[in-house]
């Protein structure tokens, strides 16, 4: 049962603006609001109270309401699912913690408790504790392939792949024609860079369910994993389909360029979609389409407005909450290669694109120590995104923690300088032994600042972030430590990038193991270091 099933279209006033005020954290408020109807029987009124309760730190009268409800409609997925989502919108994924176990201690055998606390704990990154829990819920109901997939899903978090693709392999055994199995098998498997029977998966999940928005996606994924760009970018549209995305009116979306579509004076805006790093890898895109005569809007976040800024063609910079001006197609960031995916440039123009302002480079350069030794970058976590399980997930796999690169500290003829923001940089207050960080970033005041300084330095270290986008981007040397089910864009196989020739990829050979990445890095910036001095 979920909200969508429960409240109608057209509901009453006070239900409907209870609604409004969870999706918008207002708790407190909205139960208030909900009391008014305590005398009615309304099913969804007491689902809404029970959301109430839970984003108000009261897990055992929420609990109360979520088992009632789960009785009522055995067959339906637990009405305690959707709480996990509204609370993690509102940052607080943890808080559904409580609720959920609170709910499996009055209700241990429903199955559909279990299989949504599991899940909560994988978003949480507590991989044992959701295999244990998965686990009873498989023993539950051995024939239910939610749990089963979870369980796989699960395993694959932990590295265990060849057991995850053992439970996958089953399941399709006794369901060949599960679509959720399917594509959740196909994913495993691009993971493992086993590009054509993934994409076989892919390709039988769409036959039996072709609206899946978020199988389309991933579908998109594996192809451009696999090389396969202009089929790949147009899969990738599903993404306006995902459930709470909106996407572009049709009628101005920006078509693919074909040899008789003239852009000369016409206005096209750019946004911003997802992580800063889409957008620096896109930014190639604007000169071309500058060049075709087009007058370019760039809406970006504010940390990016100053390099936009440089790039020619630009007419125009927004940020944040300032108005859209007029326009004549609009094209997010990340379509921009379906844009060009039929012309003589379908990677747009090739690094560096990005320039830093010379007078911020000389700035930087007074930041950095000058010894005689290699300044190199160093960047070892990604941004946090708490309201994004996916984001989440991937950040976990993608950073490490800085005492992981303590061998770092001990190569010799070398500087290594923090480009670190955010939560992680803290860990600078504990530094591993023997390590020394200099560490300018309390003075970055945006990615402008970022450029300037990486700019200024002898090469970069990172993990996948966007800080290896910006170095790319102004062709810098970049060595990036990647994980081992990495992202489409670092294709299979390969120490090099066709987005950044001055990219070097080091990647996991075991899932979740950095140790041989370190050593191997090591000996790079040792070799450059030698290099050097001789």
């Amino acid at each position: 049962m979920t909200l969508s099933h429960t409240l109608p279209a057209t509901p009453n006033a006070v239900l409907r603006q209870a609604l409004e005020l969870i999706r918008a954290g207002r708790f407190a408020e909205a139960r208030s609001l909900l009391e008014r109807l305590a005398e009615r029987c309304d099913e969804r009124a007491d689902l809404l109270m029970a959301y109430a309760l839970a984003g108000s730190h009261e897990p055992v009268a929420a609990a109360n309401l979520f088992c009632v409800l789960a009785d009522r409609h055995p067959q339906a997925v637990h009405p305690a699912y959707e709480l996990i989502e509204m609370l993690a919108a509102c940052k607080r994924r943890a808080d559904a913690e409580p609720v959920l176990r609170e709910v499996v201690r009055r209700t241990p055998h429903d199955g559909r408790a279990l299989e949504a606390l599991g899940e909560l704990l994988i978003q949480l990154g507590r991989l044992d504790d959701a295999a244990a829990w998965l686990q009873k819920a498989v023993a539950l109901r051995p024939d239910n392939i939610t749990a089963r997939n979870l369980m796989a899903a699960c395993l694959s978090e932990q590295g265990r792949l060849a057991e995850a693709d053992a439970i996958f392999r089953a399941i399709l055994a006794e369901y060949p024609n599960d679509a959720r199995t399917l594509a959740n098998r196909g994913a495993l498997l691009s993971t493992e860079n086993a590009a054509d029977l993934a994409l076989a998966h892919y390709r039988q999940a769409i036959a039996l369910n072709p609206h899946d928005a978020r199988v389309r996606l991933n579908h998109s994924i594996a192809l451009l994993k696999d090389g396969q760009y202009a089929p790949g970018w147009h899969e990738h549209e599903w993404r306006f389909r995902l459930p709470g995305r909106s996407a572009p009116r049709a009628a101005t979306l920006m078509r693919s360029l074909t040899p008789d579509l003239n852009l000369r004076g016409k206005r096209i805006l750019v946004t911003h979609e997802q992580g800063l790093g889409d957008t620096l890898m896109y930014l190639r895109y604007l000169p071309p389409l500058a060049r075709r005569g087009a007058q370019l809007i760039i809406s970006v976040p504010e940390t990016l407005a100053g390099l936009v800024r440089r790039i020619p063609g630009v007419h125009h910079v927004i940020c944040n909450t300032q108005p859209i001006p007029p326009h004549d197609w609009h094209c997010p960031f990340i379509s921009l290669p379906r844009v060009f995916a039929a012309t003589e440039t379908p990677m747009g123009d090739l690094a560096p694109y990005l320039t830093a302002d010379p007078n911020r480079i000389r700035h930087w350069r007074s930041y950095l120590p000058s010894n005689g030794r290699l300044n190199i970058g160093l960047v070892w976590a990604g941004a946090q995104r708490p309201d994004i399980a996916e984001a989440q997930i991937v950040d976990r796999k993608r950073s490490v923690r800085l005492d992981t690169l303590a061998p770092l500290g001990r190569v010799p003829g070398i500087n290594l300088v923090s480009l670190q923001a955010g939560p992680s940089a803290r860990e600078m207050t504990d530094m591993p032994e023997g390590m020394r960080l200099y560490d300018p970033m309390d003075a970055v005041r945006d990615m402008h600042d970022t450029a300037a300084l990486i700019a200024s330095l002898d090469a970069v270290v990172s993990v996948d972030t966007a800080v290896v986008h910006l170095a790319g981007a102004i062709g810098r040397p970049v060595i990036m430590m990647d994980r081992y089910d990495n992202c489409w864009r670092w294709l299979s196989k390969r120490e090099d990038s066709p987005w950044y020739p001055t990219l070097r990829i080091v990647r996991q050979t075991r899932p979740r193991v950095w140790s041989d990445v370190v050593e191997r890095v090591s000996a790079i910036l040792g070799d450059m270091a030698t290099q050097v001095a001789t």
